[in-house]
């Protein structure tokens, strides 16, 4: 996979042969975005050091990647945002790598008949 010269211009040589933990925990938080995690549980997760994920996370919060309310933090519901950054992308590759891609046809199959309520007219 290519990146574009300005990611190879700020990222260090570890950075780009792999993830870095910034990527990881986004990759996590998105992996599982109906839910907010405290950072310890996140570096429980992705087996990473519980400093380099509140590190990451003060990153990403100041990218506008990801929210913080009290001790939690969350992915951002932006996904326009969210999808332009770069590692989501290299991220989102690895994930489907390890655990192959998603199936949008099993998703359609399990989709409710009726819409979510807050899509529904309220004028019915």
């Amino acid at each position: 996979m290519s990146i574009d010269r300005e990611t190879f211009e700020r990222s260090s040589e570890e950075e780009l042969e792999g993830l870095s933990t910034t990527d990881q925990v986004l990759g996590f938080l998105a992996a599982n975005d109906d839910q907010a995690f405290k950072a310890q549980e996140i570096a429980r997760q992705t087996g990473l050091n519980e400093g380099s994920v509140s590190t990451a996370l003060s990153r990403l919060k100041n990218r506008d990647l990801v929210e913080h309310k009290g001790t939690y933090w969350a992915v951002t519901t932006d996904y326009r945002r969210l999808e332009s950054y770069d590692g989501y992308a290299r991220a989102t590759a690895l994930f489907n790598e390890q655990l192959g891609e998603e199936d949008g046809e099993a998703w359609k199959e399990h989709a409710p008949e009726d819409p979510h309520p807050s899509l529904r007219d309220d004028e019915e």
